[in-house]
């Protein structure tokens, strides 16, 4: 990281705006911290994500969520009462969905934060007592501490571009976290779909699920549904292009759907879906003041990923108490 010039200093620097890098940033902010989140995307949430294409909507990432632990279910029944969310029918489970999209979670929670939206980190390095961040196109920011809240491999990619180095033990844990590619294929449609409001899960077949985000209230204007192929047929084709994704799974799509297909987009979601995840909740080296948090180590849902940043906050804002970090 040498020549670039620090030219900021943030207390917490947090590298993500996903769902963990959010709920760290709003416990520490609220707690009297002074927090910075870097997200390389122009939006929010990561994979709460919602995509517009022409006139048609599309929650393209995470359908839904479901909530189990008091903790998140505190969160999450305030965003009910604001309007921020809204329970989606299962007949075996209550599953609660973003309003008007997945998205709204990630706006409500970053209302009021200190948050740098296209700002790419590209190495991070120890510099004596504190934190260099390189960031494309804006120089280097310094920091007292770091939350990479980024999947692992990134997170990794990160610190090895900023020549730091993780203790043995930890590099090992953390190079052994793997993640399956999703390939979500987002088509409009020359007719009306019969998906049920529900969405539909699959087990066989290239599509793993689908969802008609017009009978979902995502895309209240245009028939818009979303197509999550799975993981064998994502890591397979993740290459190809969308016409050739779309060639590839057309039959399937408008059999499941019931009716054709008049344009589609593809995204690539390379991280989707943590499949072998580390045993803590999250890492924090307080020697160093580093931490790691997200769904490879909260576990791979979103209510993982929102736990694992809180229980990170958590154990900052102690040791913050404590005069230690």
């Amino acid at each position: 990281m040498a020549g670039f010039r620090a030219r900021m200093h943030h207390q917490t620097l947090i590298i993500g705006a996903g769902i963990a890098g959010l709920l760290a940033a709003r416990s520490l902010q609220d707690a009297g911290a002074r927090v910075t989140v870097l997200e390389k995307s122009r939006g929010l949430g990561g994979r709460l994500a919602t995509k517009r294409v022409g006139d048609a909507v599309f929650d393209q990432g995470a359908q839904y969520f479901t909530v189990k632990d008091p903790r998140f279910a505190a969160w999450v029944d305030c965003w009910e009462t604001a309007g921020v969310v809204a329970r989606w029918p299962d007949g075996e489970r209550m599953r609660y969905v973003g309003r008007p999209s997945m998205t709204a979670v990630a706006k409500v929670l970053g209302e009021g934060l200190d948050i740098k939206r296209e700002h790419k980190v590209t190495a991070i390095g120890s510099c004596g007592d504190h934190w260099c961040v390189d960031v494309e196109n804006h120089g280097c920011l310094r920091a007292e501490r770091i939350i990479l809240t980024a999947p692992v491999p990134q997170a990794l990619a990160l610190l090895k571009a900023g020549e730091f180095t993780l203790p043995e033990a930890l590099a090992t844990r953390l190079a052994a976290v793997s993640y399956d590619p999703c390939l979500a294929l987002l088509v409009t449609l020359g007719g009306r779909s019969r998906l049920p409001a529900e969405g539909v899960r699959r087990e066989a077949g290239a599509i793993r699920w689908a969802a008609d985000n017009q009978a979902k209230g995502v895309s209240p204007n245009v028939a818009a549904v979303t197509l999550h192929l799975s993981p064998d047929f994502s890591t397979e084709h993740y290459g190809r292009t969308d016409a050739e994704v779309l060639d590839l799974v057309r039959a399937e799509a408008e059999d499941l759907i019931g009716a054709p297909i008049a344009g589609a987009t593809l995204h690539r979601w390379k991280f989707s879906h943590a499949r072998v995840t580390d045993p803590e909740p999250f890492i924090w080296l307080p020697k160093v003041r580093l931490g790691f948090a997200g769904d490879a180590l909260g576990g791979p849902r979103v209510e993982g990923a929102a736990l694992s940043g809180l229980a990170l906050a958590e154990c900052v804002k102690a040791e913050l108490a404590r005069g230690l970090a």
